[in-house]
């Protein structure tokens, strides 16, 4: 076991709880037995099974205890594990997640939220802050009720700087979370039309949503915002409403950090700024221009936390795109190879447009092709959503699109005869007519709401020859 995290004392005085077994030391924290490393706290939170169920797969995994509702039965006499119990696992977790933030007392702490581009800022931030000083992070992108106060559990008390992702679907969900995180800079990377069939007035109730990050900032706190969106204005108030000072980024001169060029190079790119009036150059190894601007928002937020510039600019450059964000890989074909652009995480339509731009960019031997699946959460702006995109897939040069889904089909009948590769009701569907239609230097994009099965096609088509072959 690793330098213990946790002790069973520091747990019982953090959550109100009762010990039933030994005293132990714990070195990290989960929620999922199949992931859990030799030394965790199992934390049984409630669910469609009673997550006290687990504690013996938790034992098998090397748990070193557990956290759940109080034992009955047969457990009670003769626990699996030693045993934490409590009323609420989940508001034990939150307060596991508290008394980690008070006793890591010397951390900056930032929280990003935004309609696109926040995993993507908060791993390139935290991955570059890892270069100055212990930074600590969400993975993935644990950014809900459950995954930010598991990730403030997480948290050691040396951590340097904390980087904590917070999403939403509906309004009132980040408030309580960036309370709990009570970052000292906020990060807004943009609004747009994600979630917006849970808001009767469209963007307008997700920008005052996403606006709900600023009420953990304390008086003092940085507000980094986009800069040149219709609601940059909400932003600004609810920042400057909470004692914020507000930092801007985007295109425009009425911005602090303020982007002037971007250059593609090989692979990668050259991203020109100001920052403050101060000329500044970024080297990266993604590729779009909203690659530019989540790398501008991260430099920004680094510089509030009090980092070391050169040395973020040195870990921007380092670092790695993200699978299903961007991330190319090459596909092996019969006559050559293909390039795969992996940006099957989600999508609405703003990240849906700055990836059909990121593709208008890649130089193709042969053709530029797209995979896509339903963009969802849009409410009624689905349908007109997804017919708009055909104007998209015209100005970044795409030759044929296969396309999955109900609303996709919307697309579909929008395309002209030409460019319409395949349509299927779902992913599967798609998946012979597409690698047979491959070819030795095509570049291929694939990308859709997660909930649409997007991912499913990048895992067929990356998976090792015969594998899923019953």
């Amino acid at each position: 076991m690793g330098e213990p995290l946790w002790s069973a004392e520091a747990i019982l005085a953090a959550s109100g709880g009762r010990l039933v077994g030994a005293p132990f030391l714990a070195s990290g924290v989960s929620i999922d037995t199949r992931t859990l490393a030799k030394g965790d706290l199992f934390v049984a939170l409630q669910g469609a099974r009673d997550a006290r169920a687990f504690a013996p797969a938790a034992r098998a995994a090397g748990a070193a205890a557990m956290l759940s509702l109080p034992l009955e039965g047969e457990d009670a006499a003769r626990p699996a594990l030693a045993t934490v119990e409590v009323e609420d696992p989940l508001k034990a977790l939150e307060a596991l997640g508290a008394a980690a933030r008070r006793r890591a007392s010397g951390a900056a702490r930032c929280a990003v939220t935004g309609s696109v581009g926040k995993t993507s800022v908060t791993q390139a931030l935290a991955f570059a802050l890892k270069g100055a000083a212990p930074t600590h992070s969400s993975v993935q992108s644990y950014n809900n009720h459950i995954g930010v106060p598991l990730t403030l559990a997480r948290m050691p008390s040396d951590t340097r700087f904390g980087v904590f992702e917070i999403g939403m679907n509906h309004a009132g969900e980040i408030t309580p979370l960036t309370r709990l995180v009570a970052p000292q800079v906020a990060v807004v990377t943009t609004v747009g039309a994600a979630h917006v069939e849970n808001f009767p007035d469209g963007e307008a109730g997700v920008a005052r949503a996403k606006a709900e990050i600023f009420e953990g900032l304390g008086e003092g706190g940085v507000a980094v915002i986009r800069g040149d969106i219709p609601w940059t204005g909400v932003l600004e108030a609810a920042a400057r409403a909470k004692g914020a000072e507000v930092v801007r980024f985007g295109w425009s001169e009425a911005c602090q950090g303020r982007l002037t060029a971007i250059e593609r190079l090989g692979d990668g790119a050259r991203v020109r700024a100001k920052v403050f009036g101060e000329p500044v150059e970024l080297r990266l190894r993604q590729t779009g221009a909203h690659w530019g601007l989540n790398a501008l928002a991260a430099l920004l937020a680094a510089d509030a936390l009090g980092a070391p510039r050169d040395v973020i600019l040195e870990g921007l450059k380092g670092f790695a795109p993200l699978a299903g964000r961007g991330l190319v890989r090459r596909l092996m074909l019969l006559d050559g190879e293909a390039l795969l652009m992996d940006e099957s995480y989600n999508a609405n339509p703003l990240s849906m447009a700055a990836s059909l731009s990121a593709l208008g960019e890649t130089p193709a031997r042969g053709r530029k092709i797209v995979a896509l699946t339903d963009m969802l959460e849009l409410g009624t702006q689905g349908p007109a959503a997804h017919t708009a995109l055909a104007g998209l897939l015209a100005e970044a040069g795409v030759q044929s699109a296969f396309l999955a889904g109900p609303l996709m089909r919307r697309l579909y009948d929008a395309l002209p005869q030409a460019m319409r590769g395949a349509w299927s009701a779902a992913p599967e569907g798609l998946m012979g007519t597409l690698t047979s239609a491959l070819r030795d230097g095509d570049v291929l994009m694939v990308k859709g709401s997660k909930g649409s099965g997007a991912y499913r096609l990048v895992e067929a088509l990356t998976a090792p020859p015969g594998e899923g072959e019953r």
